[in-house]
């Protein structure tokens, strides 16, 4: 989940405003690995308490490997609370970012802006939707470049 988050984040990078939002992504990857990690011993743990000698070895780290693994689910349920608090703050981001990229629309011939014109274009196809909250969004900008335009005239001015 954390791999998935960080790429589609990634993804959509030039429509997320400035904001910090990549530790959730890094959390629930390292989350994810010391899962495994923990996963594994206690299947090793399994495993080698089917031998009654092997048993014994194991006897005097049960205990503590049972702290862990409830500390660590506690962790995990902190985890889990930080990524529903997050999406407040994803859905900020986005709103902000996208509402900038759609001001930006127009500047196909700005270094660093020649791209996002076909990255909004492909957000629309993909998700299949208008602007930002709806396809009104578009009437608040001017989002035809100025090249295309005779500013001479009035009406198109207004």
């Amino acid at each position: 989940l954390g791999l998935f988050l960080k790429v589609e984040l990634n993804k959509r990078e030039e429509l997320m405003a400035e904001k910090d939002i990549h530790y959730v992504p890094n959390m629930l990857i390292a989350v994810g690995l010391i899962a495994c990690l923990i996963n594994f011993l206690g299947g090793k743990i399994c495993y080698d308490c089917v031998d009654t000698v092997k048993f014994l070895r194991w006897k005097l780290i049960m205990l503590p490997y049972i702290v862990c693994t409830f500390f660590f689910t506690l962790c995990v349920l902190v985890g889990a609370l930080m990524c529903y608090s997050m999406h407040w703050e994803l859905e900020e981001a986005l709103n902000l970012g996208l509402m900038q990229a759609m001001r930006f629309y127009k500047d196909t011939d700005m270094p660093g802006r020649c791209f996002l014109k076909h990255t909004v274009d492909m957000l629309q196809i993909q998700f299949q939707c208008c602007g930002n909250s709806g396809y009104k969004d578009w009437f608040q900008i001017q989002w035809i470049s100025n090249r295309y335009l005779d500013m001479s005239k009035k009406e198109v001015v207004e």
